[in-house]
C-alpha cells in the first residue's frame, strides 16, 4: 500500500517545476501521507484507510496540509518564473558535452604519450603529454563551471526537462557499464597478446604503443560516458534512483577477477586463444543478463523500445548477414568438377619463355584447332550451383565434340555482381574452373571480361592474377597464363606463338585485355589503351623481323572494339564494304553492340601494319555474327552464360561456341558450333 502513496504523491508534484525545495517537500508530504495511513489502520482496513487517504488528500493543498505547508508553499513550487526551459537545457548540455569530449581526448593522449616517450626515447613525446594534459586540465576545470550552474539545489525547471534530463541519465549510466565492459575485453585480449609473445619489456611496450589508438578509444568512450553521467547526476541531485556507484564497483571488481583468470588460464595453455574468444561470449552474455535485469534498480527506466534504432540495427544485422553469404565459397558443383574425365586431344610441345612471358606450342604437323568460349558466368554459389553445373557441362560437350589443340575463352569466367547469383565470390569459382580444365587436360588460356574482377568481388585483380599463376602451367600444364606481364595497361595482354613442326610460325594469337570499367558511371566500358596497341604493333614488327615477312595473327579480347558496331550498322544497311559469313546480333540491350564510347587505335594499327586477319570478342551473349570488314574478319562468339541474364537459361539459339582451324600454311577457317545441334 505504500507503493501506491509513493504514487499518489509523485502524481500530486507531476505538473510543477522540479526543484529541490519541491523535491523536498514532496519527500516530507510522502513521509506524512504514510504516517496518516499507520493511524487510521488501527480503525478500519488496509482498504479503506488507503481509499480514506486518496479521497481526502487527492489535491496538493490538503496533502501539503497534513505536512505542515501552506498555500504559500504551494505557491512557490508551482511559481514557473525564473524555471530553466527545456530549449536551455539542451543548449546548456551542448556547450557541456563539448568540453567532455575535448576533455577526455586530451586526457586520453596523455595517458598514451609517455609510453611513446619511452618506446621513441624522446622528449617530444613527454612534451605532448604535457600538452594534453594541461588541456585537459583545462577543459576539465570548464567543465566543472558549467556543471556548478546547473546543480540541482540551485535552480528550478520545468517538467518537460526533468524528463529530458532523465532519460540523458539512464543513456550515459548504461553507456558507462557497458563501455567498461568492452574496456575490460580489449585490455584482457591485448594484455594476452603481450605476455603471450614472451617479450621483452622494451618490444612489449612497443607492441602496446602501436597498438594504443584501441586502448585510446576505450578510454574516451568510458570517460566520455563517466564525466556526462556525473554532469546529469548533478542536475538531478538527489532524485537519481540509489546504489549506482555500489553496483559500478561490484562490476568491476567482478570483471577484473574474472578477466585475470581468463588471461592466466590462456597463457597456461599458451596458444589457446580459443578461451579467450569463449570467455568473450560468456562475458557479453552475463552483461545483457545483468542489463535485463539488475541493471533495473539503478536507473529510472531500464528497457526503450527505441522502434528507429531497432530497424536501423535490423537493417544493418541485415546487411552485413547478406554481405557475407554474397561472399561465402560454395562447393555444391565440386562433385561434378572431381568427376570430369580428360579429353583425348593431340599432344603439342608447349614452351614458355620467362623474360617476355610468351608461350609457344609447337604443332606436330597438320591442322591445329582452336575452340573459341566466351562468357561462361559461374555464379559460385549454392543458388547459381545448378546452372554452374550446366555451364560446366556445355563447355565439357562443345569441347568433347570439337577436341581443340587449345582452348580460349574471352573472358567472363565468373559472374560475382551479387544479382542473379547471389554471390560476390570469384576466388572460388575462378579456382574450380581451373581444376575443370585441369582435369579436361587441352591447353587452354584466357582474356578477362568486365565481370572477372568487379569492384564489390570477394578477389582483387591483384589476388585473381596471383590465384592463376598459382594454377598456371608449372602446376596444372595446361593453362598457359603468362608469369611475366608486359609494362602496359591491363590485367592481362600475352601473345602465345603457334608453330608448324618445322618451327615455322602459323600463326601469334594476341590476347590482350579490354578492361572493364572507367568508373564514369555503370556499364560505362572501358577499352584497348594506346599502351596496348603499342605494345602489340611492337610485337607485331618483331615477329615480322624474326619471321623475315609479314606474320600472321589473330586478337583475341572481350569488349567489342566501335569497328564491331560499324560493321554491324553496314551489315544491316546491306552495304558491300562488309562480308558476312554467318550468325546474327540478337542482343536485347538497347545497343545492339555494347563496345566502349571511347574510340581504340588498334584496328586501325592492325589494318596499317596488315598481320591481323582475325579478331574474336565476347561481352554480347546473344551476338555471334560473323563479317569481314576493311580485309579483317570481325568474330562474335556463341556464349555459354546461363545466368547473367534473366531468362536465358531458356534461350539455346545464342549458345554455342567456333572452332578456329589454323592450316600450316598460315590460313585459317572459322566453323561455328551450335551447343543445340550437338546436344540432342
Amino acid at each position: 500500500m505504500y507503493t501506491e502513496i509513493q504514487t499518489l504523491t509523485d502524481k500530486l508534484f507531476e505538473p510543477l517545476p522540479c526543484s529541490a525545495a519541491a523535491e523536498t517537500a514532496k519527500a516530507k508530504i510522502s513521509q506524512a501521507l504514510c504516517s496518516e495511513y499507520e493511524k487510521r489502520l488501527q480503525d478500519c482496513t488496509q482498504i479503506e484507510a488507503l481509499g480514506s487517504i486518496m479521497c481526502e488528500y487527492g489535491n496538493l493543498q490538503n496533502a501539503a496540509a497534513l505536512a505542515g505547508y501552506n498555500e504559500k508553499d504551494v505557491e512557490s513550487w508551482s511559481d514557473e518564473g525564473g524555471c530553466i526551459q527545456l530549449s536551455d537545457t539542451k543548449k546548456y548540455f551542448r556547450r557541456s558535452r563539448h568540453a567532455v569530449y575535448l576533455c577526455s581526448v586530451f586526457f586520453t593522449a596523455a595517458i598514451a604519450y609517455p609510453i611513446g616517450a619511452i618506446v621513441m626515447r624522446s622528449l617530444f613525446y613527454l612534451l605532448l603529454c604535457g600538452i594534453c594534459a594541461a588541456l585537459s586540465a583545462v577543459f576539465f576545470i570548464r567543465y566543472k563551471r558549467l556543471g556548478k550552474q546547473f546543480l540541482f539545489d540551485d535552480i528550478s525547471y520545468a517538467k518537460d526537462v526533468r524528463k529530458y534530463l532523465t532519460e540523458q541519465y539512464d543513456k550515459y549510466s548504461k553507456r558507462l557499464i557497458n563501455s567498461v565492459g568492452l574496456a575490460f575485453v580489449m585490455f584482457s585480449l591485448l594484455a594476452y597478446m603481450l605476455l603471450g609473445m614472451n617479450m621483452k619489456f622494451m618490444e612489449a611496450l612497443s607492441s602496446l604503443f602501436g597498438s594504443i589508438i584501441v586502448l585510446d578509444i576505450c578510454m574516451f568512450i568510458v570517460t566520455k560516458n563517466c564525466l556526462c553521467r556525473r554532469l546529469i547526476k548533478g542536475a538531478l541531485g538527489n532524485t537519481v534512483p540509489t546504489g549506482y556507484k555500489k553496483s559500478l564497483t561490484i562490476f568491476v571488481y567482478i570483471s577484473s577477477g574474472y578477466w585475470f583468470l581468463v588471461v592466466l588460464l590462456s597463457l597456461i595453455f599458451i596458444g589457446k586463444i580459443l578461451i579467450l574468444g569463449s570467455a568473450a561470449i560468456v562475458y557479453f552474455t552475463a552483461l545483457l543478463v545483468y542489463d535485463l535485469t539488475l541493471r533495473k534498480k539503478i536507473v529510472f527506466r531500464n528497457i526503450i523500445i527505441n522502434k528507429r534504432r531497432i530497424a536501423v540495427f535490423t537493417a544493418a544485422a541485415v546487411a552485413v548477414a547478406s554481405y557475407n553469404a554474397l561472399q561465402a565459397d560454395s562447393y555444391m558443383i565440386q562433385p561434378y568438377i572431381s568427376g570430369v574425365a580428360a579429353v583425348e586431344h593431340k599432344d603439342s610441345n608447349i614452351e614458355y619463355n620467362e623474360d617476355t612471358g610468351v608461350y609457344t606450342i609447337t604443332s606436330g604437323g597438320g591442322d591445329f584447332k582452336i575452340l573459341h568460349l566466351t562468357d561462361i558466368h559461374l555464379g559460385g554459389s549454392s543458388f547459381s550451383a545448378d546452372k554452374d553445373i550446366k555451364a560446366l557441362k556445355t563447355v565439357y560437350d562443345l569441347i568433347e565434340y570439337s577436341k581443340p589443340d587449345l582452348i580460349i575463352i574471352t573472358g567472363d569466367l565468373t559472374f560475382p555482381m551479387g544479382i542473379m547469383s547471389l554471390s560476390l565470390n570469384n576466388y572460388t569459382p575462378v579456382r574450380q574452373f581451373c581444376e575443370f580444365m585441369r582435369n579436361i587436360g587441352i591447353p587452354w588460356a584466357f582474356t578477362y571480361g568486365n565481370h572477372d574482377t568487379e569492384n564489390m568481388a570477394t578477389g582483387t585483380a591483384a589476388e585473381i592474377d596471383e590465384l592463376f599463376k598459382e594454377q598456371s602451367f608449372k602446376t596444372s600444364g595446361n593453362l598457359l597464363y603468362p608469369y611475366t606481364q608486359p609494362g602496359c595497361f591491363g590485367r592481362n595482354n600475352q601473345i602465345i606463338e603457334i608453330r608448324n613442326a618445322d618451327k615455322s610460325l602459323s600463326q601469334a594469337l594476341f590476347l590482350i585485355d579490354s578492361n572493364s570499367y572507367t568508373g564514369d558511371g555503370i556499364n560505362d566500358y572501358d577499352y584497348i589503351h594506346d599502351d596496348q596497341v603499342d605494345w602489340y604493333a611492337r610485337n607485331v614488327k618483331r615477329l615480322n623481323e624474326q619471321e623475315g615477312r609479314t606474320v600472321s595473327s589473330m586478337l583475341f579480347f572481350h569488349i567489342p572494339l566501335q569497328e564491331y558496331k560499324t560493321a554491324y550498322e553496314l551489315y544491316e544497311s546491306g552495304s558491300d564494304e562488309v562480308t558476312y559469313y554467318f550468325g546474327e546480333n540478337g542482343e536485347k540491350m538497347i545497343d545492339k553492340v555494347c563496345c566502349s564510347d571511347y574510340p581504340s587505335k588498334l584496328f586501325e594499327t592492325a589494318k596499317e601494319l596488315g598481320s591481323t586477319k582475325a579478331m574474336f570478342c565476347g561481352h554480347d551473349h546473344y551476338n555471334n555474327l560473323s563479317v569481314e570488314y576493311q580485309g579483317i574478319r570481325l568474330t562474335y562468339g556463341l556464349s555459354i552464360d546461363y545466368l547473367a541474364m534473366p531468362g536465358i537459361d531458356k534461350d539455346t539459339a545464342q549458345r554455342g561456341a567456333e572452332v578456329i582451324t589454323l592450316h600450316e600454311n598460315s590460313e585459317y577457317d572459322i566453323e561455328q558450333i551450335h551447343y543445340s545441334d550437338i546436344s540432342r
